[in-house]
């Protein structure tokens, strides 16, 4: 049976979607089937619009929420006295996701300008939908727990009486501290009005910074030069000082506004940015241009990306104008969605969550879910990732990201002044125990431990120096000498290039017939394996049964239950070809080198992952209709399936993951973003903790 949870706001500007964003993904995280639903749209002074909490919801997971009732429409509704009405039309658009779900999260209405009847309305959608319901508050202001307590329980009352109290928890949003003594008063002061303390959220001020883009949507303002409009505005400075005291103030992230006519200011702020200070923006007022003279002058500004903006407003008025900026997450901003969502998760009580689903609610491995035990786990498991792409922005990004987050230890691999320039472009603050080794700079033990390995091949130590000028090689040495556990790289070289030396310097694990590959697919209800999709463009039938006994040994070592379906084109003796034969002869060398492992082949895609398909073409497989891990008899088939699955059906994908090698080496996508570096560095963080496990 489906649990249905409204979210109740206790006031106006409570946190209410960015409560329901980070309760998706906390239960996302733990393997729960959850859904979301915001029946009716929130009404906006501004008028109708895409409402943002179904959105939100879409950028930044795979569920797909139906559209809300029209705020227009529930009011006519409610103006002819017809909330049941209403109330029909909410449970017709919510019976589907109520079918499809473990936890269906519902959004309620937020109180506020035209909302008069959001509390009415709540306690309807409460019964219509017979939900438990969770409060949600922001924080007194003046930090006084008991009134805040007092607060929520006048709103509770209205969810309390008759059969039962439908409220479960309260979330407290936006406190200026969570140590543990304030948490405490807060617990014990709801406690004292009957109410469970679900979740106490820390006020964020990152979680507020608009992009400069949002400026230019929300306000009234013409873009001279839009320059890098992503980039965050962290505060903002009204430039009316001689240009000695305005220096000190140019920093990353703030937003110059400056009359028009200030040249001596505007060709300032131009120079600091063209030296590198990443400022969020120039907004010049009272509708005056720069004189073409000076604009010229501005232009190398404008090309490092500083967006340049326009308004008609004076000064001081603009200044009150985007101090009063609405707070609400765009719709598009998927960064500080998922940053915010990722906040409040961390927030809940992990045993209140545990509480949720039912005892007949069945768990499974979702990709949210995936994606946070594999940082669990690696942070578990504290192992040191050379990423010789050191100075790389994304692959810098990703160290710092692991390096605050616990998940592995990274050495970067760049000459110091190069990373520490890249940082300061990017407005990143590198911790202090993220190491950085220069390249330029190969110890000697490197060149002899090189030659001792390459002797067979003729390896000098003139031609030792020169490869290991290349900082994948040299990355590789170390971990061949134990210096690292891992190395990842592949932001700007090619998949060859990485693979190179590994074959060179490690070779293959000890009963490895090749190395191979695989990507985590994470389909929108499980994450499956899809092997090999990067390395062997024609497997034998031997190779392939190694490739599939090794993309079966992932599985396992990442959480993943290993049922292995040997594609090809034909299920069982339906097909005929050397193809098809080749599959067959695979799938019974596997069934004799690994008789534990769950495989059946050959089966075709459909047979292999749909359950109605399965019955009619292979009743009697013990994998059609349920497989997770799914072995491509070539690279052709398997790397357009991959890519076609991954770019048709929105599908995230983590790898390649390169198995088969003695030590950890891993290839990354040159279109890689940030996420799946530290995805990736995560991945072979833990491959490097199998390793010393394994027998």
């Amino acid at each position: 049976m489906t649990r249905t949870l409204l979210m109740v706001p206790t006031g106006h500007g409570s946190g209410l979607t960015t409560t329901c964003l980070g309760l998706v993904a906390a239960l996302q995280q733990r393997g729960v089937d959850v859904g979301f639903l915001k029946p009716l749209a929130q009404f906006r002074a501004r008028g109708e619009g895409a409402d943002s909490s179904t959105a939100l919801i879409r950028l930044i997971s795979q569920l797909d929420p139906p559209d809300p009732i029209p705020a227009k429409q529930a009011e006519r509704l409610l103006s002819e006295n017809s909330i049941d009405g209403l109330m029909q039309q909410v449970v017709e658009k919510a019976e589907p996701i109520l079918a499809e779900h473990d936890v269906v999260i519902v959004e309620g209405l937020a109180s506020g300008a035209g909302g008069v009847y959001s509390g009415r309305v709540n306690l309807a959608l409460a019964k219509a939908l017979d939900a438990d319901v969770v409060l949600v508050s922001a924080a007194d202001v003046d930090g006084d727990v008991t009134r805040m307590a007092e607060s929520m329980s006048i709103t509770a009352q209205t969810y309390r009486g008759g059969e039962h109290d439908r409220v479960i928890g309260a979330v407290v949003n936006k406190l200026p501290g969570v140590a543990a003594e304030q948490q405490a008063a807060l617990h014990h002061a709801l406690a004292g009005v009957g109410l469970r303390l679900a979740g106490s959220v820390p006020a964020k001020e990152d979680l507020t910074w608009p992009r400069t883009s949002d400026l230019v949507s929300g306000l009234d303002v013409k873009v001279l030069s839009e320059g890098d409009a992503g980039r965050r505005v962290k505060d903002i400075i009204i430039a009316a000082q001689s240009i000695p005291g305005l220096l000190p103030l140019l920093r990353e992230g703030r937003l110059v506004v400056v009359p028009g006519d200030r040249h001596d200011i505007i060709l300032a702020v131009c120079l600091a940015a063209m030296n590198g200070v990443r400022l969020a923006g120039l907004l010049l007022t009272i509708g005056i241009e720069p004189d073409p003279r000076v604009w010229e002058l501005c232009r190398p500004a404008a090309q490092t990306g500083l967006p340049i903006l326009v308004t008609d407003e004076y000064s001081y008025e603009t200044a009150l104008e985007l101090n009063s900026f609405d707070p609400e997450i765009p719709s598009d901003d998927w960064e500080r969605a998922r940053r915010a969502a990722a906040t409040v998760a961390a927030a809940l009580d992990p045993g209140w969550l545990a509480e949720l689903p039912t005892a007949t609610h069945l768990t499974r491995v979702s990709p949210p879910a995936f994606r946070h035990r594999l940082t669990m786990r690696a942070r578990a498991v504290h192992k040191r990732i050379v990423l010789p792409e050191g100075s790389e922005p994304r692959t810098l990004r990703a160290a710092v990201i692991c390096q605050q987050r616990g998940i592995a230890k990274c050495v970067l691999l760049a000459p110091e002044s190069q990373v520490r320039a890249q940082a300061a472009g990017l407005g990143l603050t590198l911790p202090e125990d993220l190491e950085i080794i220069d390249p330029t700079q190969v110890d000697q033990r490197y060149v002899d431990k090189m030659v001792e390995a390459r002797a067979h091949k003729g390896m000098t130590p003139e031609r030792a120096q020169d490869e290991l000028s290349d900082p994948i090689t040299l990355g590789t040495m170390m971990l061949r000498m134990d210096e690292v556990d891992g190395l990842v790289a592949g932001a700007v070289h090619t998949t060859a290039a990485t693979v190179r030396p590994a074959l060179q310097l490690l070779g293959t694990a000890p009963g490895a017939e090749l190395v191979s590959s695989v990507f985590f697919m994470c389909l929108p209800d499980e994450v499956v394996i899809y092997g090999d999709c990067a390395v062997n463009p024609n497997p034998t039938p031997s190779q392939l049964a190694d490739i599939a006994i090794q993309s079966a040994r992932s599985a396992e070592a990442f959480g993943i239950d290993p049922r292995v379906a040997m594609i090809s084109f034909s299920t069982g003796s339906s097909g005929a070809g050397t193809d098809v034969a080749a599959v067959t002869e695979a799938t019974a060398i596997l069934h004799e080198r690994a008789p534990e492992l769950l495989a059946d082949g050959p089966l075709q895609y459909d047979a292999a992952a749909i359950a109605s398909v399965a019955r009619s073409k292979a009743p009697d497989s013990p994998v059609a209709g349920r497989a997770t891990v799914f072995v491509f008899p070539d690279l052709n088939t398997g790397n357009t399936t991959y890519k076609a699955v991954q770019r048709s059906a929105d599908v995230i994908s983590i790898g390649p993951m390169l198995q088969g090698l003695a030590k950890p080496v891993n290839d990354l996508s040159r279109g890689a973003l940030v996420d799946d570096i530290v995805y990736t560095i995560a991945l072979t963080a833990i491959q490097a903790a199998q390793l010393h496990v394994a027998p």
